[in-house]
């Protein structure tokens, strides 16, 4: 399995699916319904994006994913997406 595993391109899927969560239309609903989507989709995209920002490595067969969580470290737009 390790062997297999395009880190890069698992992390650029996760930035692919940070995207699409900010894409994604609101379904006619109202109310609390309309608040729990909200909410839902903030999350999905914290939790896309978070590793989408990663840099990954197999170490001793671990995969290790790297993420800087510092104050002002992700202001720039990963290289990916700045095209």
């Amino acid at each position: 399995m390790a062997d297999e595993l395009d880190i890069e391109g698992m992390i650029a899927r996760f930035r692919d699916r940070a995207r699409a969560v900010r894409s994604r239309p609101l379904p006619p609903v109202g109310g609390p319904e309309r608040q729990h989507f909200l909410a839902q989709a903030q999350v999905d995209f914290q939790d896309f994006a978070m590793i989408g920002d990663a840099t990954g490595e197999l170490v001793d067969g671990v995969l290790v994913l790297r993420i800087d969580l510092r104050p002002g470290s992700g202001e720039a737009a990963p290289e990916s997406e700045r095209r």
